[in-house]
């Protein structure tokens, strides 16, 4: 129950809802017993049973349910013995619909509490998630599958809402339901309600050996369920190359397969949670019959222990008891795959993250000197991927790195914006370790162009204006200038308010670079790290974005990837890396003069 409660937790503060919910449940139990607890006088009545008592003095008031009892009888014998016994079965009739209008009444106000509640907690989950999902570190993003992650925030807090978060108006108000009902039951009969108690620890171990086997099957029905969004959301990414490849089938048996192993252990869960409504249902009717007769003796055997009408009021009374028990026992069973899901957002919600702020960080107000790495080293798992990097990065000046595919460029530039930590060393920007900075101060120090362009499923303009909301029309058209797209970007069905479609699809790929080349402009950083941005266009494309590459340079501290390395001539210095180590070093002219690896790197090229 510890993932339950930790569920309930996310509704906090309690002072909310408990106390204005327990109020209207408990009217609505009370004044739903009047409806029953009147049955008897009017069964009476009908049955001429009625007692022909002399009118007393009404009762003074006091606040217990002796005050109403006693007021009710008296009404209702000054009724009988002064307009006769049809006028007092109207009285009783009209009491009867009172007390159901106003018991329905405040069990919708209850209803609307527990709403309020069950929405705070499905959208606090939601927005934990998100903010975790943004807040760990790539590093975690890397060994998780998409599908995984998207199940979790979609599919799982969906079962929250509609298993655990249900479960609180079964567990709430149906329960004080059962202890009000009892409580009635034990002032009609003492000994038939010790009798019926028998009932419940029987069909309580039948429902907790059902609950306790779905929750297995609710874990594997989580895991196939992620592995099912995984497939779908690869295909829908890839889906040129599996035309491309006519690969049509093989994707289509692959998801079926899959698909059809999920339904068949959800038909599975779904049989043994529904079965415990029915066997609830038949254990109740068995028992009610056990009462008929233990309590028909009762009332044949002369005894004066049980009137005909109470027991039948009782029987009524008992019977009520059937559908908040069925509710409990489907709450229960149904409640597992919600524990299992929450114990899946619990994996995610506990995850640590390992790039945090120092608890007195300093501030960054610039930057004004270098960029330093100290004897870096870096690992993913236990591959060392950087060793003992040394290099400063002077500032205004161009640095390019270079080398093979695997040779450690990107990871270095990762760490640089504190996406990853060394292992070992230190990295400084002038002359303070990152570590001891404010995070979102200095990584807003870095602009960043990737290899491939990350655009969102928004206009042009909150693209390149991403994350400033107050930009204004002038700031984004100068930097989309800057950037060769103002021309392309006008030539657009609605110019800068055209939806560039998911991840920029509508636009060609020398056109969605420039548009992140424009954002990076448009935030106007000290440092910029630009990630082999031209490596994947054609000739005319890389001339305009690499243009707009050589004005965002300009004055600015840059630090660039390239394959392409006659992008990189001009560099003020050239690092050469090889299997996560530095090589060589130098300008352009300089390393071609020797016979090392950037020489054998141009004349590939060239070739």
């Amino acid at each position: 129950m510890k993932t339950y409660f930790r569920l309930l937790s996310f509704s906090k503060p309690y002072r909310h809802y408990i106390p204005e919910y327990a109020v209207y449940t408990v009217l609505a139990i009370v004044f739903g017993l009047v409806n029953f607890t009147l049955l008897v006088p009017l069964l009476e009545v009908l049955f001429g049973q009625m007692k022909m008592d002399p009118v007393g003095a009404a009762p003074s008031f006091s606040f217990s349910p002796s005050y109403f009892i006693n007021s009710f009888y008296y009404h209702f014998n000054q009724i009988v013995q002064q307009q006769g016994k049809f006028q007092a079965l109207v009285f009783v009739c009209i009491v009867i619909i009172i007390s159901i209008v106003l018991a329905n009444v405040f069990r919708y106000m209850s209803l609307r509490v527990i709403t309020r509640m069950r929405v705070r907690i499905v959208t606090v989950i939601r927005e934990r998630l998100f903010a975790q999902f943004s807040e760990l570190p790539l590093r975690y993003f890397h060994k998780q599958r998409k599908g995984d992650l998207l199940s979790v925030i979609t599919s799982d807090v969906q079962e929250i809402e509609s298993s655990v978060v249900s479960s609180l108006q079964v567990f709430f108000s149906d329960t004080f339901r059962i202890i009000a009902y009892f409580i009635t039951l034990f002032a009609f009969s003492v000994n038939l309600t010790l009798f019926s108690i028998l009932f419940f620890p029987i069909a309580g171990s039948i429902i907790a050996n059902i609950a306790k086997r779905l929750k297995k099957k609710s874990h594997d029905i989580q895991k196939m369920l992620g592995n099912t969004l995984s497939i779908t959301e690869e295909t829908v990414s890839g889906i040129r190359i599996i035309k491309g490849f006519s690969s049509e089938g093989f994707v289509q048996r692959k998801f079926n397969k899959e698909n059809n192993a999920f339904a068949r252990l959800a038909r599975s869960i779904i049989n043994q949670r529904e079965l415990a409504s029915p066997l609830t249902e038949v254990l109740s009717v068995l028992m009610i019959v056990c009462l008929i007769l233990y309590g028909g003796h009762l009332v044949l055997g002369g005894s004066g222990a049980l009137s005909a009408s109470s027991f039948i009021a009782y029987i009524i009374i008992y019977s009520q008891i059937l559908a908040p028990a069925k509710n409990i026992s489907s709450a229960i069973t149904t409640m597992q795959r919600g524990l299992a899901a929450g114990e899946r957002i619990f994996k995610v919600l506990d995850e640590k993250n390992d790039i945090t702020e120092a608890p007195n960080a300093l501030p960054v107000s610039g930057f004004q000197q270098s960029i330093e790495l100290r004897n870096v080293s870096f690992r993913y798992d236990n591959t060392y991927v950087l060793k003992n990097i040394n290099l400063d990065i002077p500032k205004g000046k161009v640095i390019a790195l270079v080398g093979r595919s695997g040779s450690g460029k990107s990871t270095l530039t990762d760490l640089l914006p504190r996406f990853y930590d060394p292992v070992d060393g230190q990295i400084l920007i002038d002359g303070k370790d990152v570590r001891s900075l404010r995070l979102e101060e200095m990584r807003g120090l870095f602009g960043i162009v990737s290899q491939e362009p990350i655009l969102f499923n928004d206009t042009v303009f909150n693209n390149i204006a991403f994350g400033k909301e107050d930009a204004t029309e002038e700031e984004v058209i100068r930097a989309a200038k800057i950037a060769n797209a103002h021309d392309f970007i006008m030539k657009l069905e609605a110019g800068y308010q055209t939806r560039v479609g998911d991840r920029g699809t509508k636009l060609s790929g020398g056109e969605r670079q420039r548009m992140t080349i424009a954002r990076a402009v448009f935030k106007n950083p000290p440092v910029m790290i630009l990630d082999e941005a031209t490596s994947s266009l054609d000739t005319e494309s890389e001339r305009l974005v690499q243009d707009a590459l050589n004005k965002l340079m300009q004055d600015r501290t840059s630090i660039v990837i390239a394959h392409r390395l006659s992008t990189i001539q001009h560099a003020d210095e050239i690092i050469v890396m090889q299997q996560g180590e530095i090589v060589q070093r130098g300008n352009h002219r300089q390393l071609l003069q020797e016979d090392g690896v950037y020489k054998k790197l141009v004349g590939m090229q060239q070739f």
